[in-house]
């Protein structure tokens, strides 16, 4: 096969699930596909974070021209000009949208069904400035208009799957569920002078809960008042943040001296407090995935999430699953995983084997079974004989 793969995310110093997706999945494909040849574009607005030089020879990288803001939606469009140039078989579009050149079979990893609900429905869940509001409708209109031409969606979780299906109306078998899991950098560290090092050098002194500051801050913000008194003296919340100034929640419980807030940790220091914290809280209100609980799952701390999305699926009996407002069942379980120590340890050794489950390489097997079974697909709306990828 010909494969070409949209990897912009990988020069443009993005953050982010679709850019986590992207940077796990690019070096897999290229151990794994070795008998086929790979095409990667991406442009010059940033430096390529995949190192060209050591790159196997099925590995081409094309470098488009990155001239202002402008570019990155030119390049949506005239992106298939050169895969078509390079005669590509399957065009992967891994963030959500993309347009193959006719003739070539088009995939796209739709991370979660956000993009192609009805517009009100995704502007009422965002904020309502004019930037944000336009960016979310191109977004829904190129998503829309690109499942529709697509001849295979991916999808990274069951829920995921269905929730396309029923807001596409594709078939099913054009959508195919590949879960995901960490890098291999999210692992339990043994060295505990470097955990004590990360700890000194980012001024955390009491025990903590780790937890992302725009995951639903307001119900731990909520949940942290109904601790016992004793917990609360002996023990804080770290938050990390792809926000420089994190929500409100937040905010509020650093004033009253409950929190800490670590804005852009480094990897290798989201690593290691992850392997420091007494416990995840993850009570998103929305997930396709939800990688985080895994990368903690990982490194070692207990999980305690939401029911919502694709969460329950993904943490199985591993963590805790509570309703994602619910502050008063949230403050009951952090009490019992800080004050019982066989719960926590239980929850931890189920952590580790539940991770194993979302290892790479396997996720990007799956994927190239995925081109292959486009590549045998007969033309839309004809019925099909292929096998789906199981």
């Amino acid at each position: 096969m010909r494969i070409g793969i949209d990897a912009r995310y990988l020069s443009h110093n993005l953050m982010g699930g679709v850019h986590t997706y992207l940077s796990l999945l690019v070096p897999a494909l290229i151990e794994r596909a070795r008998g086929d040849e790979l095409f990667l574009y991406a442009d010059d607005k940033a430096r390529f974070e995949i190192d060209v030089a050591t790159a196997p020879a099925n590995v081409t990288v094309r470098i488009l021209p990155y001239r202002n803001a402008l570019s990155a939606f030119k390049l949506d469009f005239t992106l298939r000009d050169a895969m078509a140039a390079d005669r590509i078989d399957v065009a992967h579009f891994p963030a959500n949208f993309g347009f193959a050149p006719p003739g070539v079979r088009s995939v796209i990893t739709l991370h979660d069904a956000i993009n192609i609900m009805p517009l009100w429905e995704i502007l009422w869940g965002h904020e309502k400035t004019p930037r944000a509001m336009g960016l979310m409708t191109y977004l829904h209109f190129v998503s829309t208009f690109s499942v529709r031409r697509a001849d295979v969606l991916i999808t990274v979780s069951e829920y995921s799957k269905r929730e396309i299906v029923r807001r596409s109306g594709l078939p099913e078998d054009r959508v195919i569920a590949v879960k995901y899991g960490p890098a291999p950098v999210f692992r339990r560290i043994d060295d505990q002078a470097q955990l004590a090092e990360v700890r000194t050098r980012l001024q955390v002194q009491r025990p903590f809960l780790l937890a992302d500051a725009i995951k639903n801050p307001a119900v731990i913000a909520r949940a942290w008042q109904r601790l016992p008194e004793n917990l609360r003296a002996s023990h804080q919340m770290l938050f990390f943040s792809r926000l420089v100034e994190p929500p409100a929640p937040v905010q509020a419980m650093v004033a009253a001296g409950h929190a800490q807030v670590l804005i852009r940790p480094s990897r290798s220091d989201l690593v290691a407090i992850f392997n420091l914290a007494e416990g995840f809280l993850f009570p998103s209100l929305y997930e396709g995935l939800g990688l985080p609980p895994i990368e903690a799952m990982k490194c070692g701390a207990p999980v305690i999430a939401s029911d919502c999305g694709s969460i329950p699926e993904v943490v199985g009996d591993a963590g805790v699953i509570i309703d994602a407002q619910d502050d008063t069942a949230l403050a009951a379980q952090i009490t019992r995983l800080l004050q019982d120590r066989a719960f926590h340890q239980t929850l931890q050794q189920r952590g580790f084997a539940r991770a194993e489950e979302f290892s790479w390489p396997k996720p990007a097997d799956r994927i190239l079974e995925a081109y292959r079974y486009a590549l045998s697909l007969p033309g839309k709306g004809q019925p099909t004989a292929a096998q789906v990828p199981s």
